[in-house]
C-alpha cells in the first residue's frame, strides 16, 4: 500500500474521519486494513505502520527488537477522540517481533499484543510479528464461481474435522513435528478426496497460547497460527484443497477469549473487549472474558474478522463456538451471577443483534460461504431469516440427535428394544433446521472414550456396531460431520499431544471399516436423494420406524426427481433374520448397493437385483425378501 496523501501536523492522514466514523459505527468491514501492522510507503519512505484501538490509554509506543523493545522511543499519536493511537515507522520491515506497550490510566506499563496482527511468534513466545500477506496469487476461482452459485442446503456436505497438529507428526523435533501447511495440504487432500468427504473442518486455526485449549482459548483473531507456518502458507493451504475439490470450513470463537497477560483481556488497562460487570463478562465454568457484544467497537473487530477469513482466506465456512453461552446471559451461571435483559429475561439481546449482523454481512459479502451454529439448546429458527425473527446462520449442529443417537449406540443390544424412540425422535424436528449430523472432537474426549470403544460387545461386534451406526447417520437427514480417526476406529481417545495410531488401518478390522465408511461416503455424494432434501418430509419416509422388538430401522430417501431413491434397513441386535422381509411403495426391481458383508458392491461383482411382491408388508403394498445377518444393514435403490 501506498499513501501520498500530505499528513496532517499531528496525524499521519491514513486513518480518515470516514474510518474512524466507520469503526465507531461497528460497519467499518475491513478495518484490519487499517488497525494492525502493514508495510507501505509513506512519504516516499518504505516502512512498517502501526495502529491500535486503546481508548482508555494515557499513551501507546510501538516496542520490539528493533527499539530494544524502549518504551520510550517510538511514541503513536492519538487520532482525535477516537481511542486509534498510529505511528508509522520508516525503514521497518517484515519478521519483526512487536507488541504495544500501553500506559493505563493508573500510569502502569503493559505489553500486548496486537489484536489485529496477522501473524505471531511460536508459543511460548507471544509478540506479534509483521507481515506482508498481499503476495499470494490465488488460482482457486473456478471453486469460488461454483460456490456462489451453489445452495449449500441443498448440496452434498460430508465434513472431515481435522485438529492439524495431531492428524499426523513428522518424525522431527521442530515444532513438535508439527505438519507444515504446504505438507498437511498435499497429505490431507488426498485422503479426504479418497475417502469421499466433501469438506475439511480445522480446529484451532486462529492464534492460541496453550495447545491443550485445541485453539479455543484465541489471542490472535487474525493470525493463521504459526505453530504450522506463515499466513501466505495457510492460503497455499486453502488454495490447494480448493483446486482439489474439498471445501475448508474453520472454527470460529467469538464467545469468550482467555485471560492471558499479553491477550485482549483487559487491553488497555480495564475492560475493554469485554463487558465491564463480570456478571456478563466472565465465563465461571471457563475461566474466560465475554465480548461486549453492545460495544460497537468490539462487535466491529469480530465481524470483520469473520469476513476477513471468508474474503482474504477463500475460507468456505465459520463453525461458530458456543453459540449457547453467548445467547443466554445465564449459562454457566447460578443465581446471583448474572444480569438480566432490560426485559427480565435471560437472552442476550445485543448477541443476538450481533448473529443477525454477523450473518447477513456474510450472506451479502461471502459469495456462497457458510456459518454454521454449535447450538446445543431448543432457541428457535438459529437457521431462519431474521426477517421472521430468525438468527439467519446456513446450518446448526444437530447436538439433540448426537447424544441420543450415542445413548442408543452404547447400549447392549438386548437392552436397545427398550429405547426405539432414541433413534426416531430426532426424525420428529429434522426440518425445523437446516441441520448437520455430528460425531465431532468432543465425543471422544475426557473419558468418553473413542467410537469405537464405546460400542458394546466383543472385538468384532464392535465393529459391526459402527457399521450400522454409521449407515443409519448417512441415511438420515441432514448434513454430515466425522472426526479424524472415527472413520478407521481409533482405539484411544483423541490427544492433541499425539498423532493419530495410522497403522491400524492397516488392520483387518479397522481397515474393513475404514472401507465401509468410504464407500458410504461416495454413495452419499453420488445420490441427490441423501442432501437435496435434508428439511423436507418430501425426501424422506419411515417404512418401518416401530419394529423395536427386532431392533431393526427402515426408511426411504427421495430424491426430488423421484428417480434413483434409497431404501435404508439397518439392524442393531447381534441376531441374524434370515426370514426378514421389508415393505415397498412399489412393483418393480430393487437394487443392493451395498451391505454391511460386502460393502458397495462394485464391478465385476454384479450387485443383486431383488423383485418385489405383492403383499402387504410394513404397512407398504409390496415387499422384498431381505434376509439380514448380524448387524445387518442394506443400501437398496429403486427408481
Amino acid at each position: 500500500m501506498t499513501v501520498n496523501k500530505k499528513p496532517s501536523p499531528n496525524e499521519t492522514g491514513i486513518i480518515s474521519e470516514l474510518d474512524r466514523y466507520l469503526f465507531g459505527q461497528g460497519t467499518h468491514y475491513e478495518i484490519y486494513d487499517k488497525l494492525g501492522s502493514h508495510p507501505m510507503t509513506f512519504q516516499n519512505r518504505k516502512g512498517i505502520y502501526f495502529a491500535v484501538w486503546a481508548p482508555h490509554a494515557r499513551a501507546v509506543s510501538v516496542v520490539g527488537d528493533f527499539n530494544k523493545w524502549d518504551t520510550e522511543s517510538t511514541p503513536m499519536t492519538l487520532l482525535g477522540t477516537s481511542g486509534i493511537y498510529e505511528v508509522f515507522v520508516p525503514g521497518l520491515r517484515t519478521g519483526e517481533a512487536y507488541k504495544y506497550a500501553i500506559t493505563t490510566r493508573s500510569g502502569k506499563i503493559i505489553l500486548k499484543s496486537d489484536p489485529y496482527a496477522q501473524y505471531a511468534e511460536f508459543r511460548p513466545d507471544t509478540a506479534s510479528v509483521t507481515v506482508d500477506t498481499g503476495s499470494f496469487k490465488w488460482t482457486d476461482h473456478a471453486w469460488l464461481e461454483k460456490r456462489q452459485e451453489t445452495n449449500p442446503r441443498e448440496a452434498a456436505m460430508s465434513i472431515y474435522e481435522v485438529h492439524l497438529g495431531s492428524w499426523k507428526k513428522k518424525n522431527r523435533t521442530e515444532k513438535n513435528g508439527f505438519y507444515t501447511y504446504k505438507e498437511a495440504a498435499q497429505e490431507l487432500a488426498e485422503y479426504v478426496k479418497t475417502m469421499g468427504y466433501t469438506h475439511v473442518e480445522l480446529i484451532g486455526i486462529a492464534e492460541h497460547p496453550f495447545d491443550g485449549s485445541w485453539g479455543y482459548q484465541v489471542t490472535g483473531y487474525y493470525a493463521p497460527t504459526s505453530r504450522y507456518g506463515t499466513p501466505n502458507e495457510f492460503k497455499y493451504f486453502v488454495n490447494y484443497l480448493h483446486r482439489k475439490g474439498i471445501g475448508v470450513i474453520l472454527d470460529w470463537v467469538p464467545a469468550h477469549f482467555p485471560r492471558d497477560a499479553h491477550g485482549l483481556a483487559d487491553f488497555d488497562g480495564q475492560p475493554l473487549y469485554e463487558y465491564e460487570d463480570p456478571r456478563k463478562g466472565e465465563h465461571p465454568d471457563w475461566g474466560t472474558k465475554v465480548f461486549n457484544y453492545e460495544k460497537h467497537e468490539v462487535s466491529n473487530f469480530l465481524i470483520a474478522n469473520a469476513l476477513y477469513w471468508i474474503e482474504r482466506y477463500h475460507v468456505d465456512g465459520l463453525r461458530v463456538d458456543a453459540v449457547a453461552s453467548m445467547l443466554y446471559l445465564d449459562y454457566g451461571r447460578e443465581n446471583g451471577q448474572w444480569i438480566a435483559n432490560k426485559y427480565g429475561g435471560n437472552q442476550n439481546l445485543e448477541a443476538i443483534e450481533f448473529f443477525r449482523h454477523l450473518n447477513s454481512m456474510v450472506e451479502q459479502r461471502g459469495r456462497g460461504a457458510m456459518v454454521i451454529a454449535e447450538e446445543s439448546t431448543a432457541w428457535p429458527l438459529v437457521t431462519h431469516d431474521p426477517k421472521i425473527g430468525g438468527l439467519g446462520f446456513t446450518f446448526k449442529w444437530n447436538m439433540g440427535w448426537m447424544h441420543d443417537f450415542l445413548e442408543y449406540m452404547k447400549l447392549d443390544p438386548y437392552f436397545r428394544k427398550y429405547n426405539h424412540n432414541k433413534m426416531t425422535f430426532g426424525l420428529t424436528y429434522f426440518n425445523s433446521e437446516n441441520y448437520i449430523l455430528v460425531l465431532s472432537h468432543d465425543e471422544v474426549v475426557h473419558l468418553k472414550c473413542s467410537m469405537i470403544n464405546k460400542m458394546p460387545g466383543l472385538y468384532e461386534d464392535k465393529f459391526a456396531n459402527l457399521k450400522a451406526g454409521y449407515t443409519f447417520m448417512l441415511g438420515h437427514p441432514g448434513k454430515k460431520l466425522l472426526f479424524m480417526g472415527q472413520d478407521f476406529g481409533q482405539l484411544h481417545e483423541w490427544d492433541e499431544k499425539v498423532g493419530l495410531d495410522w497403522y491400524l488401518a492397516e488392520e483387518d478390522a479397522h481397515r474393513n471399516l475404514q472401507s465401509y465408511v468410504k464407500d458410504l461416503l461416495h454413495i452419499y455424494q453420488k445420490y441427490p436423494a441423501l442432501y437435496e432434501s435434508d428439511d423436507d418430509w418430501e425426501g424422506f419416509q419411515w417404512i418401518n420406524a416401530n419394529d423395536s422388538d427386532r431392533s431393526i430401522f427402515s426408511f426411504i430417501r427421495y430424491s426430488k426427481s423421484r428417480k434413483q431413491n434409497l431404501i435404508f434397513v439397518c439392524s442393531f441386535t447381534p441376531v441374524a433374520r434370515p426370514d426378514y422381509c421389508v415393505g415397498v411403495p412399489k412393483r418393480g426391481n430393487y437394487t443392493v448397493l451395498l451391505d454391511n458383508q460386502k460393502g458397495m458392491y462394485r464391478s465385476p461383482d454384479k450387485p443383486p437385483v431383488l423383485r418385489a411382491v405383492k403383499g402387504e408388508c410394513d404397512g407398504q403394498p409390496y415387499k422384498i425378501p431381505l434376509p439380514l445377518p448380524a448387524y445387518g444393514t442394506a443400501i437398496l435403490r429403486f427408481s
